[in-house]
C-alpha cells in the first residue's frame, strides 16, 4: 500500500493530533479534507468508514480506523516508537493518563468558551456559559501549570512522549481563544519547547485554534 490516507480537515484539533504524530514519526501521508466546509461526513461512503461521522480516519496497512488518540496511540506501535509511548506498563501509564485527561476533562472544560467565540456557535452564545467555561478552562490549565513546574520540560517526564501532542495542540488552542488568561509560565515556557520541535514547525499548528 501507498501513502496512510488521513482523512479530516487540518482545521479539527483532533486531526491536527494525528498529523503530529505522523510528522514526528516521518510517516508518508495524505490528508484529505472531510468535515465542516469541507466533503461531507454523513454521506454513505463516509459513514461506512466511521459510522460516528467524525473525523479524522486513517486507512492504512491494517484497515480502516477512527478515534484519534487510538489512532495515534496505534501509529506510534506500528513504528517502534517506544519514546512516544514506552512499552513499560507504567510508563505508558504515565503517558495516557494525560492523553485520557486532554479527552475528558481539558476538552469538556474549553468547549463553551471556545465554540462560542471562536466557532461562533449559537447553541454556546450565552455569556454566562462562555465565561463559566472560561473559568474551568483555566482552572485545568492551572493543574498543567504545576504539573509543569515539577516534570518540565514535559508532562510525563523528561521524554516527549504522545501526550505532548496532544496536550500541546490544546495549550496552543488555550493561547488563541479570546478569554482572560492568567500568567502561567511553565505552560509558556513548555508551548515554546514545543513550538521549537521541528515536527510543529513543519506542520503550521500554532495556525490555527
Amino acid at each position: 500500500m501507498g501513502a496512510l490516507r488521513v482523512l479530516g480537515r487540518q482545521s479539527s484539533i483532533n486531526v491536527r493530533k494525528v498529523l503530529w504524530t505522523c510528522e514526528e514519526i516521518g510517516i508518508d501521508y495524505v490528508q484529505e479534507d472531510w468535515g465542516t466546509g469541507f466533503a461531507s461526513t454523513s454521506t454513505p461512503e463516509f459513514l461506512a468508514l466511521n459510522p460516528n461521522g467524525l473525523v479524522p480516519v486513517i486507512d492504512s496497512d491494517d484497515g480502516i480506523l477512527w478515534e484519534s488518540n487510538t489512532i495515534c496511540r496505534y501509529l506510534a506501535s506500528k513504528n517502534g516508537r517506544d519514546d512516544l509511548l514506552p512499552p513499560s506498563p507504567w510508563r505508558r501509564a504515565l503517558v495516557e493518563r494525560w492523553m485520557d485527561w486532554q479527552a475528558t476533562e481539558l476538552n469538556s472544560a474549553w468547549r463553551g468558551a471556545f465554540q462560542g467565540l471562536v466557532r461562533k456557535d449559537l447553541a454556546y452564545s450565552d455569556p454566562s456559559v462562555i465565561a463559566d467555561s472560561a473559568r474551568n478552562w483555566n482552572r485545568k490549565m492551572e493543574i498543567l501549570e504545576n504539573t509543569l513546574a515539577t516534570t518540565a520540560p514535559f508532562v510525563a517526564g523528561d521524554e516527549f512522549t504522545l501526550a505532548d501532542i496532544l496536550i500541546g495542540l490544546s495549550v496552543n488552542r488555550w493561547f488563541h481563544t479570546p478569554i482572560e488568561r492568567p500568567s502561567l509560565p511553565a505552560v509558556t515556557a513548555y508551548f515554546e519547547r514545543l513550538s521549537e520541535r521541528p515536527s510543529f514547525r513543519r506542520g503550521g499548528y500554532d495556525m490555527f485554534p
